[in-house]
């Protein structure tokens, strides 16, 4: 059984940075890509940020180019969002989710088989 834990969300100011992690477990990490998607209050989940099993690509939302980064570290099966220049429409539950075998879209939430238990972003401005 695939076990993904999130953490690192918190309260911040408009501007700041937080780094979010999520370790996993139960399968060999690096053979799956990896997403992070986020529900902000009475929205729909949208995705984020996603990268290759290797690390080779990685693929943004728009509204967050340029400002996060998502990496991760096979070796210690540990997935990265590093957000710097957060904006208050940055508030919400952050998910990280591992890679779907029967369903292929990095974009999509049905592209990814387990989700973690999420961790809250929220930005003051």
């Amino acid at each position: 059984q695939v076990h993904l834990v999130d953490s690192g969300g918190g309260l911040v100011q408009a501007g700041g940075s937080l780094r979010l992690s999520c370790t996993a477990s139960g399968r060999t990490f690096s053979n799956y890509a990896m997403g992070w998607f986020r529900r902000a209050p009475g929205q729909e989940r949208e995705f984020v940020a996603a990268i290759t099993g290797s690390g080779s690509e990685t693929y943004y939302a728009n509204s967050v180019k340029g400002r996060f980064t998502i990496s991760r570290d096979n070796a210690k099966e540990t997935l990265y969002l590093q957000m710097n220049n957060l904006k208050p429409d940055d508030t919400a539950v952050y998910y990280c989710a591992s890679e779907s075998i029967y369903y292929s879209d990095y974009v999509d939430e049905k592209g990814y088989d387990y989700w973690g238990q999420g961790t809250q972003v929220t930005v003051s401005s």
